[in-house]
């Protein structure tokens, strides 16, 4: 049985991203908006997220009003600044919010997907390979589905045509040979994470 609580609040992805990087100074007493935007520039997150040029502030701001991080005042490098920590529902909610990404995920663009396999660690180790499973159960189930509907497809265009178009069967090649790609990478992930060592990846 996951230990993953349901909490109900709908985290999107912008929030989403804010609060994992506001997740990783929690510890150390927490960060402000300026070394939040500071990260994001480092790890060019702007190409692989959909963060944009979006306020940190603002959702900051919202994140706080909504419980899932508090604030306080400090001096940083001479000036007053804002630092945000986790709060102990904002982990609920970041920690439900990566699983059911991973877990849900079925081969299809996410924004959400890499973010959450940043911060996969913060689930526990059987939760995290519950939920690759259950992802690539989906992806199989979605893989065979296709496979049924080109067979049905090729025999409508041959009893038709006479023929099978590349036109037509690289519309199901395509999205084949991405899901063999997605099936082979979830695969070697839960392959590897028993093996992860890492201090954070306990």
């Amino acid at each position: 049985m996951s230990e993953i609580e349901e909490t109900g609040y709908k985290l999107n992805h912008r929030a989403f991203v804010i609060l994992g990087l506001i997740s990783e100074t929690s510890q150390e007493g927490g960060c402000h908006a300026y070394s939040i935007n500071q990260r994001i520039e480092e790890r060019g997150m702007r190409n692989w997220t959909e963060i944009g040029q979006s306020s940190i502030y603002d959702i900051a701001k919202k994140l706080e009003e909504d419980g899932l991080v508090e604030s306080y005042t400090k001096e940083v490098d001479g000036r007053i600044r804002k630092m945000y920590q986790l709060t102990h529902f904002g982990f609920k909610v970041l920690q439900e919010k990566v699983y059911k990404t991973i877990k849900e995920f079925g081969g299809r663009r996410s924004p959400d997907y890499d973010v959450a396999l940043s911060m996969y660690t913060m689930i526990p180790k059987e939760e995290r390979i519950e939920a690759f499973k259950n992802s690539l159960e989906i992806i199989k189930n979605d893989l065979e589905f296709l496979k049924k509907n080109e067979k049905r497809t090729k025999k409508i265009s041959m009893d038709s045509m006479g023929l099978y178009p590349l036109s037509i069967e690289a519309l199901f090649v395509r999205p084949y040979m991405i899901m063999q790609c997605h099936i082979k990478f979830i695969e070697w992930m839960i392959e590897k994470i028993p093996e992860d060592e890492a201090p954070w990846a306990k």
